[in-house]
C-alpha cells in the first residue's frame, strides 16, 4: 500500500492539522552552537524538591495503581484551599477535576461544549494549540482579532458580538494572553460575560498566567465577575507556576452540576491523572506560594531589561506585557517573521517563534519567553538589539 493511499484513509482534519511554526524553528534551530532558545513557553528552573519529594515518596510507598477519575480528594481540596486564598472563591473540592495537562483541560471543556460543524470564538492571535484542537475535533474556530494601540494590546468586545451566530456554542478567552501579554479588566470580563449569558453559550476561561500579572496580586478573573449558575468551565494547569510542564498535569473547575459530564470525559480519554504525580501538585498548591512569588520576581526584572534594550533601538513595535511572560514585538520592516525567526537562529543563535504561528493578528510579531536566567537574558537582548539596528 502506497504512502499517498494511507494518507488518504484518514480523516482529513487529521490529516490536514499543521506543524506548529514553533517547532519548526526549534528542529531548524537543532544542534546550534552558542544558542539561546527562547521558543517554547516554560521557565528555566527544574521543578523544586518541596515538590519532587512527595512525588517519589508515592512511588516508593507503591501509589502505582489506578486513581479517580476526577483526582485524588486530596488534590481537590487542595484547589479548592488555593481558589479561596487567591481568588476569593468559595468553591467546595467537587468543582475540580485533575487533568492530564492543561491541554487535555481546554479539549475535554471543548468536547463538553461543542461538536462537530459547531463554532467557537476565540481571540486571536492566540496560542495555536487550541486552533488545532478544535479543528481535529471537527469544531470550527473563529478568530477575533486583539488591536495593537500605543497602549498596548486591546480588544473590541463589539467584535465578539458580531462574530456570534446559530452555531456559536463558546466563547474562549485566555487572559492574561500567551503569546501578546494582554490581560483583560474587569470592565470587559462582564462584558463577554453578558454577551455570553445574552446568547446562552460558554466561556471556556484559560487563565493559566493569572499569577503572572505586573499590575498587581494577581490578574483580573471571571470569578470576580460570574456567578455559579453561569455557563463558564475553568481550564488551567500546574505548568507555569510551578515549574512543572513536563508533569503534564491540569485541572478544570466547573459547577460540581456537570461533574458526572467531566468524569465521563476524562474516563474516556486518560482515565485519569497518575496519583503519584498529584501527591507533588498537592505539596504545590499548599506550599508554593514563596516559589511562585520568586519567579515572577525574576520574570519582572526581565521583562523589563528586555524591553529597554529592545525599545532603545527605535525600531521596534512593543508595549510592556500586562502579564504572562513574554514579549510580543514587531521589527520594522519585517513582515515575514517565519523567514527572519530562521535568518535570527543563523545570524546570531537567538530562537524566536514566528508571530505568524499564532494565526490572525500575529503574522508581523515575534514572541520570546524571557523566563530564563537573567545573565542569558542579557546576553539575548544585547544580540538581538545589533540584529535590530542592522536591518
Amino acid at each position: 500500500m502506497g504512502d499517498d493511499l494511507l494518507k488518504n484513509s484518514i480523516r482529513p482534519e487529521a490529516l490536514e492539522s499543521e506543524v506548529s511554526g514553533i517547532v519548526e524553528v526549534a528542529v531548524y534551530a537543532k544542534g546550534r552552537e552558542n544558542l539561546i532558545p527562547l521558543w517554547v513557553g516554560q521557565g528555566n528552573q527544574p521543578t523544586p524538591d518541596f515538590i519532587t519529594k512527595p512525588t517519589m515518596d508515592s512511588l516508593a510507598k507503591g501509589e502505582t495503581f489506578y486513581g479517580s477519575d476526577a483526582g485524588l480528594i486530596d488534590t481537590r481540596e487542595a484547589l479548592a484551599a488555593y481558589y479561596q486564598k487567591h481568588f476569593g472563591a468559595d468553591w467546595t473540592p467537587q468543582s475540580f477535576y485533575v487533568t492530564g495537562s492543561g491541554m487535555h483541560a481546554i479539549d475535554l471543556a471543548l468536547r463538553a461544549t461543542a461538536g462537530a460543524g459547531d463554532e467557537v470564538i476565540y481571540l486571536s492571535p492566540a496560542w495555536p494549540n487550541f486552533v488545532g484542537c478544535s479543528t481535529l475535533a471537527g469544531i470550527h474556530p473563529r478568530a477575533v482579532e486583539l488591536e495593537f494601540g500605543a497602549n498596548g494590546w486591546s480588544l473590541d468586545v463589539e467584535r465578539i458580538k458580531n462574530a456570534i451566530n446559530s452555531k456559536t456554542k463558546a466563547i474562549f478567552v485566555n487572559t492574561p494572553s500567551n503569546p501578546t501579554g494582554w490581560a483583560a479588566d474587569l470592565e470587559t470580563l462582564t462584558a463577554i460575560r453578558d454577551i455570553a449569558r445574552e446568547h446562552g453559550i460558554w466561556i471556556i476561561a484559560d487563565e493559566i498566567y493569572s499569577r503572572f500579572y505586573y499590575g498587581g496580586r494577581r490578574a483580573p478573573s471571571f470569578i470576580d465577575v460570574t456567578e455559579p449558575d453561569d455557563r463558564i468551565i475553568y481550564v488551567n494547569s500546574f505548568s507555569k507556576n510551578w515549574a512543572m510542564t513536563g508533569w503534564r498535569l491540569g485541572w478544570i473547575a466547573v459547577n460540581p452540576a456537570l461533574g458526572t459530564v467531566i468524569e465521563n470525559l476524562i474516563q474516556y480519554s486518560n482515565s485519569g491523572a497518575q496519583t503519584f504525580l498529584q501527591r507533588g501538585a498537592v505539596a504545590a498548591l499548599n506550599e508554593g506560594d514563596a516559589f511562585v512569588q520568586s519567579y515572577i520576581d525574576q520574570a519582572t526584572i526581565n521583562r523589563d531589561i528586555l524591553c529597554a534594550k529592545l525599545n532603545a533601538t527605535g525600531k521596534v513595535k512593543l508595549v510592556p506585557p500586562q502579564g504572562a511572560f513574554y514579549l510580543f514585538f514587531g521589527i520594522d520592516g519585517i513582515t515575514d517573521t517565519r523567514r527572519a525567526a530562521l535568518k535570527m537562529v543563523d545570524d546570531i543563535a537567538v530562537g524566536l517563534a514566528p508571530g505568524s504561528a499564532f494565526g490572525k493578528g500575529g503574522e508581523h510579531y515575534f514572541r520570546l519567553c524571557f523566563l530564563r536566567d537573567q545573565q542569558l537574558i542579557e546576553e539575548a537582548g544585547d544580540r538581538l538589539a545589533d540584529w535590530i539596528e542592522k536591518q
